[in-house]
């Protein structure tokens, strides 16, 4: 049985229904045709994360998400998605979005990512950006 859960290091529950959560996060891999077997979100701090970038990706920068592969290409997928719910917080209000939203948005790119999409050029990123509004408005959240 596929399962999705959360866990919080260092930071304040963000999600209040994770229900809701598990069930359509779960939702995006069956429209998305990919088996997964065990999601992990760690919701933590930018300082964390941040540790997380320099050693696992030689990159110092901050960043709202990490998604980490741990199943290798095999199927179904297990994996250790981390957010930052500091990143997630300045973001919801740069792009003027409450901050559910916006965690939405990143969860689901975490899942677009392991489903195979990437965003290194600008056709990608448009490509995802429309998957992930695609599912954000699925929600019936926003």
């Amino acid at each position: 049985m596929a399962t999705i859960n959360f866990s919080n290091h260092n930071v304040p529950a963000p999600l209040k229904d994770k229900l809701f959560a598990k069930t359509f996060l779960s939702t995006v891999f069956t429209r998305e045709n990919v088996e997964f077997k065990s999601i992990s979100y760690i919701f933590c701090t930018d300082e964390y994360l941040l540790e997380l970038n320099k050693k696992y990706l030689n990159h110092d920068t901050l960043t709202d998400i990490l998604t980490f592969t741990l199943s290798g290409v095999s199927l179904p997928i297990i994996s250790e998605i981390y957010i930052s719910v500091e990143r997630v917080k300045e973001n919801a209000q740069i792009h003027k979005v409450d901050f559910l939203h916006e965690l939405y948005r990143v969860m689901i790119h975490g899942i677009l990512h392991l489903c195979g999409y990437n965003d290194h050029t600008v056709e990608e990123q448009q490509e995802i950006r429309n998957k992930e509004n695609f599912y954000l408005i699925q929600t019936g959240l926003f």
